[in-house]
């Protein structure tokens, strides 16, 4: 681990490879799991002005989800995430054929938004905890990314690396630029033993 800022960093998004492999995975982290992504508060009123605009990209089991629990729920852990449909998918997953995609992204895609996705997709596989003095940074494995894994080592592309614009997006360009430092004098280290 190491800080940068008010925030406590692990190491394992410097040491290890990702690269997306949708192609192989078909957005399985969309439908997925026993809950919705992870939501910031201010994420909640994003998706309530949001709705109407993105709702024609939605499928009619998201709308039916959306509508019956709301835009938005607590889940069990009293956070914010986003509601699900029959307690498994994302309300707002959309598919191109097998592949799941995200309806509030293909509306930003096509300009009818400047709001890409919920910050906790769009820096998956990296999680971040909110303490009272810091945020802590974690890489999370999940066996459905194992392709994202295998790919990220075939092209040698760090965690921290292929999520560069999801970590600017959160923490801005110095603090990235500082995690690249960080990372170059690791890298450095380790070709030095």
């Amino acid at each position: 681990m190491f800080q940068i800022g008010n925030t406590i960093v692990s190491d394992e998004i410097i040491e290890n490879e990702f690269v997306c492999n949708l192609s192989a995975c078909k957005g399985q982290c969309c439908v997925d799991g026993d809950a919705g992504a992870p939501l910031l508060k201010e994420e909640t009123q994003v998706l309530d002005e949001i709705y109407e605009t993105i709702k024609p990209y939605l499928r009619k089991e998201g709308i039916e989800a959306i509508e019956n629990q709301g835009k938005w729920v607590v889940g069990e852990d009293g956070e914010y995430e986003t509601p699900l449909v029959h307690g498994s998918e994302c309300a707002y997953v959309i598919f191109d054929e097998d592949t799941a995609l995200c309806g509030i992204e293909q509306a930003y895609n096509e300009g009818k938004l400047d709001y890409k996705k919920p910050i906790s997709c769009h820096l998956y596989p990296i999680r971040i905890k909110e303490y009272s003095q810091f945020s802590a940074i974690n890489y999370h494995r999940w066996y459905i990314c194992d392709d994202a894994c295998t790919l990220g080592k075939e092209l040698e592309v760090p965690v921290y690396k292929f999520l560069k614009g999801p970590l600017i997006r959160k923490f801005g360009e110095d603090w990235y630029k500082e995690l690249d430092a960080v990372a170059t004098e690791w890298k450095k280290q380790l070709s030095d033993k």
